[in-house]
């Protein structure tokens, strides 16, 4: 099965400037997903889509070649993550070239391992769409509350459960692996999948780099996992 492992990085960055090639624990923070992915792959099968010349130098100085620079109408911030993924079939496609799945490594997710996509990889098989890693909410909707014409808090969503243990379990994608079928993604967009395996990781693992306290959380926990706390 011909995998194709894409890291999709955009150079622009509100929340954390900079963010995809600022140091994390001493290297830049999209070297993690591409350690990764060297341990799963060779490079020619490794793509690191990115619309900033920054980026692609840091990633050019880890000896990895990317190979385009994203077009600018897949670089707004309008362009989904979608987008990016047919981008990148298009362009392999057209240089002759099938995968069969691709296996998605967002860089903020850094504490991400070898055995988290191990594992991943042994659900997928060639009858679903995808495999994505998901971690459980505790605060589903049912226990959520909006407000309403009066500007007086409702239930967002009517339950029957009088216990919290007894609601049923919830997830959320966490942002870390998602393992996708081709012909899927070029028959539907990722939210028409309906053949979807989750993958749990814990709440620890799981940390997606979006805010600046997001980063020093996750540089808290990688740091101790080093020190084995």
């Amino acid at each position: 099965m011909k995998t194709l492992f894409l890291i999709p990085a955009r150079g622009g960055s509100k929340g954390i400037p900079g963010k995809n090639i600022k140091k994390f624990n001493g290297k830049p923070l999209i070297y993690y997903s591409i350690d990764l992915a060297r341990a799963f792959a060779d490079d020619k099968d490794i793509c690191v889509s990115t619309d900033s010349q920054d980026i692609a130098e840091t990633v050019r100085a880890y000896g990895l070649e990317p190979p385009f620079i994203r077009p600018e109408e897949f670089a707004t911030d309008t362009a989904s993550g979608y987008d990016v993924i047919k981008h990148a079939i298009q362009f392999y496609e057209g240089k002759g070239v099938q995968y069969s799945r691709i296996i998605l490594l967002q860089p903020t997710s850094p504490l991400r391992t070898i055995k988290h996509l191990k594992d991943s990889l042994e659900l997928y098989s060639d009858d679903v769409d995808m495999v994505v890693s998901v971690q459980e909410m505790y605060n589903p909707i049912y226990l959520c509350y909006n407000e309403d014409e009066n500007g007086f808090l409702k239930k967002a969503a009517e339950n029957t459960f009088t216990r919290r243990q007894d609601m049923p379990k919830v997830y959320k994608y966490n942002g870390a692996i998602y393992i996708m079928k081709v012909d899927s993604l070029k028959k539907m967009s990722i939210s028409e999948f309906t053949k979807i395996r989750k993958y749990v990781m814990d709440d620890t693992d799981s940390v997606d780099i979006d805010t600046p306290l997001d980063w020093e959380i996750a540089e808290l926990i990688y740091n101790k996992k080093i020190k084995g706390e």
